[in-house]
């Protein structure tokens, strides 16, 4: 089961490095056998999912991330299952869905610029504008080496806080 599973991640690796339809479908076809054959393994859910989404089915994503979120993955996988499926959510217009479950990633993955980005995103989109802009505005200072921007950081980082704020 292991080396079928190596085979199919390395399969899908590469057709969407190529971005070509057929090497995913190869690896689609692996993974949905593999799920046939181990029903309760939550990796070949997550690997499942990563495959459909990959392939541009999203829809038929969802229910694999649920699933294997649902069966106990952990770690690394967990964290790209959370982003996984969050982004997936908001693709497809599912906005509260997908704040819930990109919050759900921030909280266990707090360090993960790209849940908090995607969170800004979906926050966007529920029209939580504010709070959206704070957290880019923040991984934008924390991460920037752009000097002109570097110049205003004390106050870029006190803003990100206080956007609604007049000097009165």
């Amino acid at each position: 089961m292991r080396e079928r599973l190596t085979e199919a991640i390395k399969l899908r690796e590469e057709g969407r490095a190529k971005q070509d339809p057929a090497i995913l479908e190869k690896a689609r076809t692996l993974l949905l056998d593999l799920v046939n054959a181990y029903p309760d393994d939550a990796e070949i859910k997550f690997q499942t999912a990563v495959v459909n989404d990959n392939s541009g089915l999203e829809k038929e994503a969802i229910p694999f991330y649920v699933k294997s979120i649902e069966q106990g993955l952990s770690g690394s996988d967990l964290e790209r299952a959370l982003l996984g499926l969050g982004s997936t959510y908001r693709y497809l217009g599912y906005y509260h869905q997908a704040v819930e479950t990109l919050r759900r990633g921030v909280r266990e993955f707090p360090y993960n610029r790209a849940l908090q980005v995607h969170l800004a995103i979906a926050l966007y989109n529920t029209q939580g504008y504010k709070e959206a802009l704070e957290i880019l505005l923040t991984n934008l200072i924390e991460t920037t080496s752009d000097e002109k921007l570097l110049y205003f950081k004390r106050g870029i980082e006190y803003y990100s806080q206080h956007l609604d704020e007049i000097k009165k």
